[in-house]
């Protein structure tokens, strides 16, 4: 049964999730938003629903590690699995100015975590901060798409992407399917994953961590490899770099607050260095080799590397 809980859970998550990110979406374009907007905030927001939602509830469970653990470990697997399979599979080539933005507004965000989490617990304040930082963080991305040029490579490839327009009927109905459904699959993913844990004798922190982490990420996979095969590469590698500054910012805001907890000790000499180093990795893959403005197959295999080597260690080293 402890399998079926996570086998339902992921599904429920990824079905949930979609017709989250569908009735958001074309909500938003029925109000004439501009689709930079909706795939800055709402579309990389819904791709990390699951991971919100599993927070929520291992934090309303009393698993504020599991939630964590999630956090942060979906954030290694989308660069590392996501990034590295996708690049791997399909060499990228980025041409967005937007993305170079980003990418030291993620670092930012990393390192006020880092900050957050030094003093080993996770408090009320802590959870209220990361609020914060999320509202300011909609305001910016806000604020940059309607600074971008029209000319810009993410917005003419996010005005293909944003599905095509549904009644508002449809696109209220396929959000409040996603409200439903999502707290109900991700209370299964959380009630399964803490069997899991007890069944093996580890702890929830490495459960959310790996398994977790690696099936809330699914929603990025999809992204990412649909994007990279349609040619649509600053989408793909776009998408994890919002949906990573979300997984910290509003994944990890309601654990502080619902449920304030230590935070395991790994977690700061292990998983956010590694978080970092990952990041960092990308940036200088991305911006200031020889193949600058692209992610070839040895960089994507060089990521996948590092990632497995990271799950062995959680595995065999913890």
């Amino acid at each position: 049964m402890i399998f079926v809980y996570i086998l339902l859970g992921f599904i429920g998550l990824l079905w949930s999730a979609n017709h989250l990110v569908t009735g958001a979406a074309n909500c938003a374009k029925y109000f004439h938003i501009s689709p930079l907007i909706i795939g800055l905030t709402i579309v990389a927001l819904g791709t990390s629903a699951p991971e919100i939602f599993v927070g929520i509830s291992a934090a309303m469970q009393g698993k504020t590690n599991l939630a964590i653990g999630n956090a942060i470990g979906s954030n290694i697997a989308n660069i590392g699995l996501v990034l590295g399979f996708t690049a791997l599979l399909m060499p990228l080539k980025l041409q967005s100015s937007s993305l170079k933005r980003e990418y030291p507004l993620l670092l930012l965000i990393m390192l006020f975590t880092y900050a957050l989490m030094m003093d080993g617990y996770f408090s009320v304040t802590d959870g209220s901060l990361f609020l914060i930082g999320l509202i300011a963080l909609l305001i910016y991305l806000t604020q940059l798409a309607k600074k971008t040029s029209k000319k810009d490579a993410l917005l003419k490839e996010f005005q293909v992407e944003i599905p095509q327009q549904f009644t508002i009927k449809y696109s209220l109905l396929s959000l409040v399917i996603g409200f439903i459904v999502l707290p109900l699959s991700a209370k299964l993913l959380v009630h399964g994953a803490v069997g899991l844990a007890t069944w093996l004798g580890v702890s929830e922190f490495i459960i959310g961590l790996t398994i977790v982490a690696i099936g809330t990420s699914l929603p990025e996979v999809a992204t990412s490899l649909v994007g990279a095969f349609k040619g649509e590469f600053d989408i793909a590698v776009g998408n994890i770099l919002g949906s990573n500054m979300f997984n910290l910012l509003a994944v990890l805001a309601f654990p502080g607050i619902i449920h304030p907890d230590n935070i395991n000790k790994a977690l700061l000499r292990r998983d956010i260095p590694v978080m970092f180093a990952l990041t960092l990795i990308l940036f200088c893959l991305s911006y200031f080799f020889k193949t600058k403005g692209s992610l070839n197959r040895v960089h994507g295999g060089l990521l996948l590397l590092i990632y497995c080597c990271y799950i062995f260690s959680i595995i065999f080293i913890h």
